[in-house]
């Protein structure tokens, strides 16, 4: 029966070596290719390994495209509207929970169906309304949009874990004098930590990440990374290579971040999957 299970769990580990391997090949060959010369990037036949290790990707990236403007601006957008959506939907999510009342069942269904919104769908009266504003083509517009477009997202994570903790922690807190919000900011989100960091990462993610919204609400001063990467590729011309540098220079801060807080993601995963 051991040797049963000995041979069960080494194939298990094999598939998922086997797996990861597989999942992982893509980015593999981005960092292959970022380091390859620009004509061999396109070669065909195409070839895992550069023959000769060259930079000519990175210095082309950065001469063609003010690459750490959109750097900068992708990260202060993306930073802010995390932090907006983060906050607030912590707040409502909490209060909608809390609150006891016949319509917080219909908020929750609410949430869910926001959540699950295309944003292609809602891409043009966004646009309509950021231009009556007079806010295209600045962060402050994509900042307000990304977070409200993430805010579903966080209030959805967040009511997992409110639901997980007893009611009895706030009416013993209120029984001490604390207010609501004094009871929320003490007592309540420390205990909901892991799940406040999950919500922060996935979010930051979503807008570090997006490119649809970008693309109609900037043209050149608010541009992020992902409009300005996209620009490589024309009706007219394919420059993979740069492009490849460029995917792999702004990726790597997502990379860091997720081994980073892997440990906070997997605990909150978990946490908000089981209710005390």
């Amino acid at each position: 029966m051991e040797k049963k299970r000995s041979i069960q769990s080494k194939l298990l580990i094999i598939l998922a070596i086997v797996c990861a391997v597989v999942w992982l090949f893509p980015y593999l060959y981005l960092i292959s290719s970022s380091f390859k010369p620009g004509a061999e990037v396109v070669s065909i036949p195409a070839k895992f390994f550069p023959t000769v290790l060259s930079v000519e990707n990175f210095t082309g990236l950065f001469e063609r495209m003010p690459a750490f403007h959109y750097i900068f601006n992708s990260f202060l957008v993306a930073v802010c509207s995390t932090l907006i959506a983060v906050i607030l939907g912590a707040l409502s999510s909490y209060a909608i929970q809390r609150s006891g009342a016949k319509i917080a069942t219909f908020l929750i269904i609410v949430v869910l169906c926001l959540k699950m919104i295309p944003t292609s769908s809602i891409a043009v009266p966004i646009y309509e309304l950021i231009t009556n504003l007079g806010l295209y083509d600045t962060r402050v517009a994509l900042i307000i949009v990304y977070a409200a477009i993430n805010m579903p997202f966080v209030m959805w994570v967040m009511l997992g874990f409110y639901e997980g903790i007893p009611t009895s922690i706030d009416e013993a807190a209120c029984m001490d004098g604390a207010s609501s919000l004094q009871t929320f900011i003490r007592i309540i989100l420390p205990i909901c930590t892991p799940g406040l960091a999950t919500a922060f990462v996935f979010t930051l993610f979503l807008s570090w990440n997006e490119f649809l919204l970008s693309l109609l609400l900037t043209s050149t001063e608010a541009k992020t990374f992902t409009v300005g990467l996209s620009e490589f590729l024309s009706a007219y011309s394919m420059d993979l290579g740069p492009m490849c540098a460029g995917a792999l220079i702004f990726s790597l801060p997502v990379m860091v971040l997720s081994i980073v807080a892997q440990r906070f993601i997997v605990q909150g995963i978990t946490a908000g999957s089981v209710k005390s």
